[in-house]
């Protein structure tokens, strides 16, 4: 995003009092009062520390931020863009600038009340009730019309003289005495603290009051030096806020009873010197000066949102994104702004909105915060800022943010986070192409699983007995011609196992063939975008079959563990490729790797079928990888109704000993296997096993087969054939016994 203006001429104090005039606003001296008075001095001392930490751990946040890059036009918005995404950023964005907008409109109403004095001689002298809008309406209209025709720079000027006023306000509040004051002294009355259950109640009435400490983040397009004023802006502005406010409760319950604190909102006016005057001028000034940072920082988070073209309107985002040409001022996003304050001065009641704005707040300040936290621990190299925070700062700031919402009022809370989700689905349904959430956590889950990974060889090196799980790997270069290798793949890779494809590009490493390679990759990648896919695909460029496996077994899988499976197929139909397969089988014995043969058919699996597994009791490390998966494929969505028969053959005789056996291993093991799916069959004199599998097994939707290593060797292709009349098979040959517990 280009910056807003060429003519950066702000440094550090506009950051600042924009700030700080912001958090010391209307609630200052319309709400502590009553705050004091309900829960008593350390009640109120809570509030301001749960709120602190929350807005400081958020201050600390967005100053790292905001000095990792530079920080153009649109301040949080701009942060929170750059670091999630402009579609996850526009979603916040919007909520941002909807909070920023109406809190317009929730200053002006308050700086009404600085006018009691008008609406009481009025109501007591001349019996008219003046609605407060005859002041709130048109100064939502003056005040914007000064910020349409003299900008941001006559908005500094005005902060300039409304802080001096807010200033010299509260220092006549602390030199102010009352006879309660008095008698009391300056010690504090013993247990002051009371009526807790409400705490969060009066939490939601005061926390607008600590929400001000990034308004100055608004001017970042135009400061000379964002990476610096930012920071030293507004930690300052936040801590100086924290003090005052703590010392403002403490002058309170030191000079007033709760009773008069309660009665009395503008209580601050009868312990000031001259409070009568500089109190309700404070507040017009706290309030203005809230009014005026507000309006200064809302059109210019909307021209950012339309510079990034976040509504779904071309003529829109022109619009609002226009600025004026003597200064790029946001004069039309500044309209905007206008209209939808007076939208909520107009019906004249802030409460109804006010919850609302804390929880679009506090939306934005988690948010900060999670992108904070997730940056300590999944930051590319790119990420240097020159303010660093801790991670631990960041995870406080987001829990408390997430917890407070709920706490303060739950249907809110859920509407805030529903509307959010809302937000995200609209903008991201007009720019597809642009990183959503499934890149949000992209590199810190590569850190995690690096560390994990390296975790768990540390570890898994000093155990002795290692539980077994099947982390495959499988390579072919008839990926768009067949994809029943892959199918498998993804059985095993559903739910317990590892599994890595790897698209094969025959040739030599050259920049034609990586360049070929990244293009099969991409349309292997989209053709199986699925939910139920769970394999990793990737490709590889080899001259030849031996050289492409022998580089695929010595590394780990996507996992992280070694691999320890690996499948070959090849048609059973039209078996071109077995002899290439075969010759190699040796390789992969060399690696103490199981190896699975699927033998695949054009005749349809009817999943409802089932999967028919041939035991031979001479061999039980097949067969105990055999049972293990046939298991681990039947938990994959496809075969959800279909079961699992356990077939083998034995001599007369050991037919009760067999079945016991089974029956053990079956239940001890708690394989969904019923007793009636196990089949022994008597070895009969002149019975041959392939006529009997052709038989029992010539609608199974997959069978299983096991095979010798040295029967493989010794008699070739001759041990794969003879199975015309099953669809496909899967041949399995296991290194070693694998445990069934």
């Amino acid at each position: 995003m280009e910056p807003l203006s060429n003519n950066k001429r702000f440094g550090t104090v506009p950051v600042f009092f924009t700030a700080i005039s912001t958090i010391l606003g209307a609630i200052l001296f319309l709400r502590f009062g009553f705050a004091v008075g309900t829960l008593g001095f350390w009640g109120a001392l809570l509030i301001i520390i749960l709120g602190h930490a929350l807005t400081i751990p958020t201050a600390f946040a967005i100053s790292e931020l905001a000095t990792n890059k530079r920080v153009e036009g649109g301040g949080e918005y701009f942060v929170i863009s750059r670091s999630f995404g402009l579609n996850i950023g526009g979603t916040i964005g919007i909520a941002l600038y909807l909070s920023q907008a109406i809190s317009v409109a929730f200053y002006l109403i308050a700086f009404t009340e600085a006018f009691e004095f008008i609406f009481k001689y009025f109501s007591n002298s001349l019996n008219i009730n003046l609605p407060r809008q005859v002041i709130s309406v048109p100064s939502t209209l003056l005040l914007g019309y000064i910020i349409l025709k003299r900008g941001a720079n006559m908005g500094v000027k005005m902060l300039y003289i409304v802080i001096g006023i807010l200033f010299i306000s509260l220092l006549l509040f602390f030199l102010g005495k009352t006879e309660f004051g008095t008698s009391m002294g300056s010690g504090l009355p013993a247990g002051d603290i009371r009526n807790m259950k409400d705490f969060f109640i009066v939490f939601a009435i005061v926390f607008p009051a600590f929400t001000g400490m990034t308004a100055g983040v608004g001017l970042s397009g135009d400061l000379k030096n964002p990476a610096k004023s930012i920071p030293r802006g507004i930690i300052l502005a936040t801590v100086t806020g924290m003090i005052i406010y703590i010392a403002v409760i403490y002058k309170l319950a030191i000079s007033a009873e709760a009773e008069d604190l309660l009665a009395n909102q503008l209580i601050m006016s009868r312990i000031a010197v001259f409070g009568a005057l500089v109190i309700p001028l404070g507040l017009a000034a706290s309030t203005l000066s809230s009014a005026i940072g507000s309006i200064m920082v809302a059109p210019r988070t909307l021209q950012a949102l339309a510079l990034d073209a976040s509504f779904p309107s071309k003529n829109i985002n022109k619009w609002l994104s226009l600025g004026r040409k003597s200064d790029n001022e946001p004069a039309n996003a500044t309209l905007v702004t206008i209209i939808i304050a007076l939208v909520f001065v107009i019906p004249g009641s802030v409460n109804a909105v006010a919850e609302i704005i804390s929880m679009f707040f506090l939306v934005t300040y988690g948010s900060l915060c999670l992108i904070s936290f997730l940056n300590h621990f999944g930051s590319s190299p790119s990420y240097r800022p020159s303010f660093s925070s801790r991670w631990y700062f960041s995870l406080t700031g987001f829990l408390i943010a997430l917890w407070v919402m709920f706490k303060i009022n739950p249907p809110y809370a859920l509407a805030s986070l529903i509307l959010m989700t809302v937000f995200y689905y609209y903008i991201s349904f007009y720019h597809r192409e642009r990183d959503g959430l499934e890149s949000l956590f992209a590199n810190v889950l590569f850190q995690i699983n690096r560390n994990i990974q390296i975790y768990l060889q540390r570890s898994g090196s000093r155990k002795k007995v290692k539980e077994w799980r099947p982390s495959v790997i499988c390579i072919s270069k008839d990926s768009f011609v067949s994809t029943k290798a892959f199918r498998l793949l993804n059985w095993i890779s559903y739910r317990y196992g590892f599994g890595t494809y790897l698209h094969r590009i025959d040739g030599y490493y050259s920049r034609a063939t990586s360049r070929q390679a990244a293009e099969e990759l991409s349309k292997l990648v989209e053709l199986y975008n699925t939910a139920h896919n769970h394999v990793f695909v990737d490709t590889i460029i080899s001259p030849s079959y031996t050289s492409a496996l022998a580089q695929a077994i010595q590394l780990p899988g996507i996992s992280g563990m070694e691999n320890n499976m690996v499948i070959f197929e090849y048609n059973k139909e039209n078996p071109e490729n077995l002899k290439e397969i075969l010759e190699n089988t040796e390789l992969i014995k060399a690696g103490h790797f199981d190896i699975c043969l699927l033998a695949s058919s054009r005749k349809d699996m009817n999943f409802r079928n089932g999967i028919n597994v041939w035991l031979d009791v001479r061999f039980p490390e097949n067969s105990s990888l055999l049972i293990l998966l046939s298991f681990i494929i039947s938990g994959h969505p496809d075969w959800k109704k279909s079961s699992i028969r356990l077939f083998t053959t034995c001599k007369p005789g050991e037919i009760g000993e067999i079945r016991s056996k089974l029956t053990e291993l079956v239940t001890s093991g708690r394989l969904p296997i019923t007793e009636k799916n196990i089949t022994i069959i008597n070895e009969e004199h002149g019975l041959t096993l392939k006529p009997l599998i052709n038989e029992k097994s010539s609608s199974a939707a997959l069978t299983m087969i096991g095979f010798s290593s040295q029967g493989l060797k010794n008699r070739g292709e001759n041990i794969l054939s003879g199975y015309e009349d099953i669809g496909t098979i899967l041949f399995v040959n296991s290194h070693d016994q694998k445990e069934i517990t």
